[in-house]
Order: C-alpha cells, then sequence, then structure tokens
C-alpha cells in the first residue's frame, strides 16, 4: 500500500523550562503566571468566554459553575477556578483537526505520539473510520456511520459492550444505560471500575449508599479532615481552599501519603491574595507516610490507639451499628508490632494521629485513589468507615465518608445505572418502563471486558468518552484484547492515544462530540459532592466542524435498533424529556424532572446523612472485620533478570504528573518532584543509594508484563521501599492484581525492579 509522505506533527512547547527553581509550596505564583499567559493568548478571549459559561467545570467532581455562573460553587462563594479547569478548557479550544492532516499521517505514524502530542493534534471535527486493511482515518459521511452501527448492534446482546468516562452529561448516561439493557446486554464497564470502585463496595456494604455522605455545606463544619491516599493540591485544587480555611479556623489536617507532596504540606491559594498566595498557607497538621498498600493495617492500628485513650464512642457503637464488637476485639488484639512492622508508621505517630481524631469534636474522612487502587481496596475503605464509626463521626453535619472522586460527572454515571452493579430500585424503575424485566446475564465491568475481548466475546464496543487503552495496566495485553473486537465507536471531542492504538479488528470510527460548554442541549451533571448542576446550551467555536450532540447520536442508533421501544427515542432528543424520564427512575433525583422551569440545582435525595441512620436493612451501620495485608515484595532473580549489576525491588504506585487530568497530558513536567520529564522514576535516596544507584541516573524498570528502559533516577521524598512512576506510560509493565470484590486494579502496589544492566 502506498503512503504519502507525511508532515511532521506540530506540538506546542512545554510552559516551563527546565532551569526553573523547584517550587517549595503548591499552587502560587506560578498558578498566577499560567493564568496569565493563557487568558492574555491569542486564545484569552475564547478561554474567558468559556470560563463565564453557566456550565460546569470540564476537570475534577470539585468543579464550579453552573446555573451560578463559571467561578462560583455550590455554596455561592466566588473565585473557585483552577489551573486544571483552564487546562481542559485551553485543549477544547483547540482548532480542528484538517482533513488533510490524516490524509498524511498514518496510523503507524500516530501510534509514535505521546499522550501530550495526541491531544494537541486539535479537535476532531468530522467523522472518521479506519477499515480492516487501511493505514488511515478517512472521512465518512453520517448516513454511513448510522449504518455501519446499526449492523455491529445486530448481533447477540452479550457480545455488545459499551465504556464510559465521566467527560460526558448525566442525559447521556441514562440514554447510554437505557439503550444498552433494552437491547439485553449489562455490559456497561465505566472508568470508575478502575479508581472509585472499592469506595462504592465499601460504603454500600456499610452505610446502603456507595456515594459521599458529606456536603460542601458539611464539610465546611467540620474541625478535623482526614485526606488519605489523595494529592488533592494537584489533581482537586479547589478542595485545598476548604483546607485552608479550616487550619485557618484552627482545624486540623492529617494527611496520609506514601510521598510527600509540597502541596499538601504548604499551599498558596489565588482564592485567598493577601492570606495565602505570597506566603502559602499550611496544610498538613500531622503527614503520615505509609508503605503502600498498609493503608488498613494503619487505621487498624489508629482504632487500637483509640480504644487505649479511652475514646471509642461506645454509645454510638451500640445504639448505631452492628458487629462492632467484633471490630473492637481485631484491634484490640492485634499487636503494636505486627501494625508498625506492616504499616510502616511508628507507634507514637499514630497515637498522635488518634490523639487528633478523638479530640476534634467533628472530623471528616476523605480519600482518593491511594485507598483504593489496592487489592484490598474495599478493606481500606472498611476500615476508615469503622474508625469514623468508632468515634461517632458519622450522622452529624461536620462529619462523614467522602470519597474525593476525579472526573467531573463520573460520580453521575453511576447514579444514571452506567454500572455492573445496578440498584435494586432503579432495576424495578427500568422493569416498568420496558414492561419485562432486564437480562439476569451479569455485566463486564471494566477489567472483565478486556478479558473477555482478549477471548474473542465481544463483537461492538461503543465508547462514550474516555480511553479504554491508556487507562487500563498491560497496554500490549489491551491493545490486543481490543484488536479482537470487530468494531469500536469512540464518541469524542480530541484524540486520545486510544483512538490510536486501540483499534478494532474490522472498522474503527470515531464520532466528533460537542463538549459540555457547546452543547446545543441542556444537560446536568453530578459532583463528587451529590449537587447536580445544569448547563446552559451553547455553540462551538469550530468553523465548518461536523459535530454531533452524544444524546442525539444516542437516541438516533437507539431508534435505529429499537424503534419506539419501549420510548419514542427520537423524542428524547429533547434533554427536557430525558430528565422527566430520569426523575421518575433514579432515586434522589426527583428534582431533575422541573430543573427546566425551575433552574434549581440541588443535592441528591437520601445521601447526606445529618441523623445516623440509614438506608440498610436494619437502619444501622455494619462494620466488618478488616484483615490486615500481608505484604511482601518478591526477590530480584523473581524478575527473570540474570545480567543486572545494580538493582533493587520496591513497590510502586502510578500517579499523575502535576499538568495531567487523568490520561491527558498537558504539561510533560513535574516542578514539584523534581521530575523534568516523564520517562522518571521517583525515588527515596536511601534506596538508591543503598542499590548502589545515582540520582540523575538511567536505568531499567521490570514489572511482571514488560519492562521500561532509560528511565531517569529522581531521588524525593517519598518511604522507603517505595516508588513513583506516571501512568499512562508506566501501564505497559504490569499486569496487577484484582481487587476481588470490585473488580479495581492495584495500580498504586506494583512489585518492579529497578536495575542497571
Amino acid at each position: 500500500m502506498n503512503q504519502k509522505q507525511s508532515k511532521p506533527v506540530k506540538v506546542t512547547p512545554s510552559l516551563h523550562s527546565e532551569d526553573e527553581d523547584l517550587p517549595d509550596m503548591g499552587g502560587g505564583l506560578p498558578v498566577i503566571k499560567y493564568w496569565a499567559e493563557h487568558t492574555f493568548s491569542p486564545q484569552g478571549w475564547q478561554l474567558w468566554k468559556t470560563l463565564l459559561h453557566k456550565s460546569a467545570c470540564l476537570s475534577c467532581s470539585w468543579g464550579t459553575g453552573g446555573q451560578k455562573g463559571g467561578f462560583t460553587n455550590e455554596a455561592g462563594e466566588k473565585l473557585q477556578r483552577c489551573m486544571k479547569s483552564v487546562e481542559a478548557i485551553a485543549a477544547e479550544i483547540q482548532p480542528g483537526i484538517e482533513g488533510s492532516f490524516l490524509e498524511q499521517q498514518t496510523i503507524e505514524q500516530l501510534q509514535k505520539l505521546t499522550s501530550q502530542q495526541a491531544d494537541r493534534l486539535g479537535r476532531w471535527s468530522f467523522p472518521v473510520v479506519l477499515s480492516e486493511g487501511s493505514c488511515h482515518y478517512q472521512r465518512i459521511s453520517w448516513d454511513e456511520i448510522y449504518r455501519l452501527t446499526t449492523i455491529a448492534f445486530n448481533t447477540t446482546p452479550q457480545r455488545v459492550a459499551s465504556y464510559s468516562s465521566g467527560r460526558s452529561s448525566n442525559e447521556a448516561a441514562f440514554l447510554l444505560q437505557l439503550m444498552m439493557r433494552t437491547l439485553g446486554s449489562n455490559n456497561l464497564a465505566d472508568c470508575s471500575d478502575l479508581c472509585h470502585a472499592p469506595s462504592t463496595v465499601g460504603l454500600k456494604r456499610t452505610f446502603g449508599t456507595g456515594t459521599s455522605m458529606v456536603s460542601l455545606k458539611s464539610l465546611k463544619e467540620t474541625d478535623c479532615i482526614v485526606l488519605a491516599g489523595s494529592n488533592a493540591s494537584y489533581n482537586h485544587p479547589r478542595l485545598m481552599n476548604e483546607l485552608i480555611k479550616l487550619r485557618e479556623k484552627g482545624g486540623k489536617v492529617i494527611v496520609i501519603n506514601p510521598v510527600k507532596e509540597k502541596g499538601l504540606v504548604k499551599f498558596a491559594s489565588p482564592a485567598f491574595p493577601l492570606k495565602s498566595l505570597l506566603n502559602g498557607s499550611d496544610i498538613a497538621s500531622i503527614y503520615l507516610q505509609p508503605i503502600p498498600g498498609s493503608d488498613t493495617a494503619l487505621f487498624v492500628g489508629i482504632q487500637k490507639a483509640l480504644i487505649e485513650q479511652e475514646k471509642v464512642n461506645q454509645e454510638f457503637l451500640q445504639a448505631y451499628t452492628e458487629n462492632w464488637s467484633e471490630v473492637i476485639s481485631q484491634a484490640r488484639e492485634t499487636s503494636w508490632s505486627i501494625i508498625t512492622e506492616t504499616c510502616g508508621v511508628s507507634q507514637r505517630e499514630i497515637e498522635t494521629t488518634a490523639q487528633i481524631i478523638a479530640s476534634s469534636p467533628k472530623v471528616v474522612f476523605a480519600w482518593a485513589m491511594g485507598i483504593t487502587q489496592q487489592d484490598n481496596g474495599v478493606d481500606n475503605v472498611s476500615s476508615i468507615a469503622n474508625t469514623a464509626l468508632m468515634t461517632g463521626n458519622v450522622g452529624r453535619l461536620g462529619t462523614g465518608l467522602m470519597p474525593v472522586r476525579g472526573h467531573s460527572n463520573v460520580q453521575g454515571f453511576g447514579s444514571m445505572g452506567v454500572t455492573v452493579r445496578l440498584k435494586k430500585q432503579i432495576q424495578q424503575s427500568l422493569e416498568k418502563l420496558l414492561g419485562r424485566s432486564l437480562s439476569p446475564i451479569p455485566g463486564y465491568d471494566t477489567q472483565a471486558l478486556i478479558e473477555a475481548a482478549d477471548a474473542g466475546k465481544i463483537d461492538t464496543l461503543i465508547c462514550v468518552g474516555g480511553n479504554l487503552y491508556g487507562a487500563n495496566p498491560n497496554s500490549d495485553q489491551v491493545k490486543g484484547a481490543l484488536g479482537k473486537i470487530k468494531t469500536i465507536i469512540y464518541l469524542a471531542t480530541k484524540p486520545n492515544l486510544g483512538h490510536f492504538h486501540g483499534l478494532a479488528k474490522e472498522q474503527t470510527m470515531i464520532i466528533p462530540v460537542f463538549n459540555r460548554f457547546e452543547n446545543p442541549h441542556k444537560t446536568t451533571v453530578e459532583s463528587g459532592n451529590n449537587f447536580v448542576r445544569l448547563n446552559n446550551e451553547g455553540k462551538t467555536h469550530l468553523k465548518n466542524a461536523d459535530l454531533v450532540a452524544e444524546v442525539d447520536f444516542l437516541t438516533e442508533i437507539a431508534h435505529r435498533i429499537h424503534g419506539e421501544y419501549p420510548i419514542n427515542w427520537r423524542k428524547l432528543q429533547d434533554t427536557e424529556y430525558v430528565r422527566q424520564l430520569i426523575a421518575k427512575t433514579i432515586p434522589g433525583y426527583e428534582k431533575i424532572g422541573d430543573i427546566d422551569r425551575t433552574r434549581e440545582e440541588f443535592t441528591i435525595g437520601g445521601r447526606i446523612f445529618n441523623q445516623p441512620t440509614f438506608p440498610t436493612s436494619s437502619g444501622k451501620a455494619q462494620m466488618f472485620v478488616t484483615p490486615l495485608p500481608q505484604l511482601k515484595l518478591p526477590q530480584p532473580s523473581d524478575f527473570g533478570v540474570t545480567n543486572y549489576t545494580r538493582g533493587i525491588v520496591l513497590a510502586l504506585m502510578t500517579g499523575r504528573g502535576y499538568g495531567q487530568h487523568n490520561t491527558v497530558v498537558y504539561r510533560t513536567e513535574d516542578k514539584y518532584r523534581g521530575m523534568s520529564h516523564r520517562n522518571c522514576i521517583l525515588m527515596n535516596r536511601v534506596d538508591g543509594e543503598k542499590a548502589g544507584l545515582q540520582e540523575h541516573q538511567r536505568v531499567t524498570v521490570k514489572g511482571n508484563a514488560s519492562q521500561l528502559e532509560n528511565i531517569e533516577i529522581i531521588y524525593g521524598e517519598i518511604r522507603l521501599g517505595a516508588a513513583l512512576m506516571f501512568y499512562p506510560e508506566v501501564n505497559l509493565i504490569f499486569n496487577p492484581p484484582l481487587e476481588s470484590r470490585s473488580g479495581t486494579p492495584a495500580f498504586k502496589r506494583v512489585p518492579v525492579l529497578v536495575y542497571l544492566n
């Protein structure tokens, strides 16, 4: 096949140069500089227009916007935008990709791009297809798109699957799951399977609900926040404003993270120009650095210290919990030596932490993927819940449990029924609508979907946002598995690595869609604290673009495969009708049926607990004994490497860089960790010197699936025995164990051999 000579891909240089001094705190003037460079750029007017648009932030679940305005949170507070918002918007207002570019660039050439380079290609602005035997994406008509998609869905329901992310709207999510379940398929994999599924499972089995119990109003009333396994200073900068205000009023912040992140020690917020911006604000009252994967042991240790300090709230446990005595017995009977050896935190530090919790009238326990992305992630969440219950810090204003979720509407997708663990009440509502039972065949979560595809059990996959290829471990296996699927349909605004590596066997189609602030329909999203925002209609900046709204695409496909059963699908292209259907189907979402008339954004009913009664069978919280993990790293010989001169086995954590959101890389360097590029490994100096390695030396890092070479060693404030590298690049080298109850991979404890040849 003849290949045209290609032009080099243009990539905008990184914002920071490598000779800048490392910052000594998070946030601050570098954020102001970033805002200035972007808002006064040629695209500045478009950026400001979007920032002020009445739609929710595109970034994390702590985003702002909606009907209160672009810079306003649900409490009505101003100046609540962060740099993550600007990064996300700047990427979305890029020009469209030209057809000539796709004619010049082969798939093989596009596969050489990094995540950052793929993102900076611009916007998908017309539908394209890559057919079997072709080496170029080619433009395709909508008639042909709909014809091929309809054919692809005309197969056995169990051989059709979907994957989604929180980038889209509640309306699109509801339509996706309704279309799939009407077909007879429960294969509704979601990006949350890879991150907070242990939170959902752990919280639901204890409290009967799988989301945060803490509203923003409640968070403002707390006296202490325990923040575990999260780097909010990178990933949720607006949450830092709440931590700053808490410290200013005399409250405490307990940080639990194997890496000492500068932004969690001190953070300078532009939201407080006089009090915080120049000199920064203290964040951590105490900073614990446990061994990766040992959090259950740490929290059992806190429980043991509370028992010994006689600070357990026995009256609360007796009145509002079940199985509490077994949990108390476990903590009491577990020796301090086992606890401290397992978690690597001293008894004195644990006792001090327990004292802070016990002396704080109201405590909120928050966590992110450092807790959940472990092979005992559900136990980690349960151990946190046990600690909160033992101190009576549930069911009161200013207390509770708060998973800190990533994408801006990832929780909304779960609420809409995009999950393999469908709530009974939603199932009953859907069965009433369909006039029949849903398929009893369990659906594939994300990891099960990859396994099914690898086994040749999937014919058709529709991806509503996300990067299924880039988000999963063992990249080569994922690429091979997706290559066995006949048809893959990607709904996307911008290119990502999955569009070039996650290719189907027969045809890969990319459907260009409107983003949130340019969607011609009103839509809604849900924050991580159960607040529903309404997004106004918008208009795209792209000229001569041939885009489609996700709602329009999904309803048209549903009409073609289902006719008018069980509903007039084309009528649902008016999202007001979708919201009315959601109000009748999704518990707690009743108010969404009137939101077009009232414009009243709302907190979802039945999720925020200001009284210690819960939607369990007994009305009480169910406590669970949490076994301590058995943590042991393999020997160097277990990696099958025999010809190295120096090396060490470490527990590797995968993480985001400073300028990164999920798998999208906006900037390659991470100045806060001293990592000037992405081919680095962050290690403790003692570990490196013990192994005879030197900082800035280039090494090979080998996991149980593959290896990466020419990786630069960077020394930093990370605990002994641990290391950190950036995903999605490092996903290539490992195939981690799965959390058996949630299916989530253990990204935060990957044994690797770091060595010199």
